[in-house]
């Protein structure tokens, strides 16, 4: 009896996008021609378009109609890339066995597609993370903050795999886990971890941006990681209180140096040490009342229970209704 083959489905937010989508397609439409022994027919490439203001849409669209292997999501209107890469993979979850993501610049070596798919078939695993092996083509300063990114992130709290952004292989009960995370604030590195089951890691060689801009300079990554950090770990808030800790000791000292220098006549105020301990205490009240200001921020996001993608339209849906209609 012949074994069922794999429905796997490849999820690729895009963002203003149209410089590499032709690239892009192509590369992913061979790799699923190589894969034709190994996955069902049903397998589709998803765009999903975040809100692009180029021609992002149209050419997904074209795809689509040239080539049933392609398909598309538009989502009402710009959400992010994570919540965009959430939007594809909720939306395909009830059609796919496996659902691959990635990036659509071509960075991610979509090679390392083949040895997800056999951790998946052969040793059972439900989640499959792609993990840049090495770093020797970034500039230093990009490598320094990519790792300083992921060992401050670990440190306060936001368990993340090493080196792995938004490349990896999720069976469809990885999937249904991850829906029952319902949080607005999303930080997809970290939620994915705590869905548990089996899991591994393939690594492979990261390339070079194919055409247009990155998605993520510096002021973004900052934003992302204080995001993901707030969205996932307490420790903040924990440490400003051993920030407390520490300055109520400081301040004992202080109280103790002040009486015996009263005792030994060694009052005469110093301006030096008055301006440094106000505004040190000062700064200290301001940062932990924008730490506890972000949480709050968060609870009150989390309270409206906003929907975190609208989707305006899924290409696979409306074929589905034609084939209906025709038969």
């Amino acid at each position: 009896m012949e074994t069922q083959k794999t429905i796997l489905y490849v999820v690729v937010p895009c963002y203003n996008e149209e410089e590499v989508l032709p690239e892009t397609s192509k590369q992913l439409r061979e790799k699923y021609l190589e894969l034709k022994e190994q996955i069902s027919p049903l397998s589709r490439i998803v765009f999903v378009n975040d809100g692009s203001k180029d021609k992002t849409w149209e050419i997904i669209c074209k795809l689509h109609e040239e080539d049933p292997c392609f398909s598309g999501i538009n989502l009402s209107r710009n959400r992010g890339h994570q919540n965009a890469l959430l939007a594809g993979l909720m939306t395909v979850k009830k059609y796919c066995d496996v659902a691959i993501s990635m990036d659509a610049d071509l960075q991610d070596d979509i090679n390392a597609i083949n040895e997800m798919l056999n951790k998946y078939e052969k040793e059972g695993c439900d989640i499959v993370y792609g993990v840049r092996r090495k770093r020797n083509k970034d500039t230093f300063f990009k490598r320094f903050t990519a790792e300083s990114f992921y060992k401050f992130m670990n440190t306060m709290g936001a368990n993340t795999v090493y080196n792995h952004a938004d490349y990896r292989l999720m069976s469809k009960r990885a999937l249904e886990g991850l829906s029952e995370f319902h949080e607005v604030n999303l930080f997809l590195r970290g939620i994915v971890p705590m869905i548990g089951y089996k899991t591994d890691a393939v690594y492979y060689e990261r390339k070079e941006r194919f055409a247009g801009e990155s998605k993520y300079p510096l002021k973004k990554m900052l934003s992302f990681a204080m995001e993901g950090i707030t969205s996932l770990s307490v420790k903040p808030i924990r440490w400003i209180s051993f920030i407390g800790l520490g300055v109520f000791l400081v301040s004992i000292i202080m109280l103790i140096w002040s009486v015996v220098g009263y005792f030994r006549g060694l009052t005469i105020p110093g301006w030096a040490s008055l301006m440094v301990s106000i505004w040190g205490i000062g700064g200290l009240v301001l940062l932990a009342l924008g730490i506890v200001g972000e949480y709050i921020g968060k609870i009150y996001l989390e309270t409206k229970g906003r929907p975190r993608y609208i989707v305006d339209e899924f290409l696979e849906e409306k074929r589905d209704e034609y084939n209906e209609k025709e038969t």
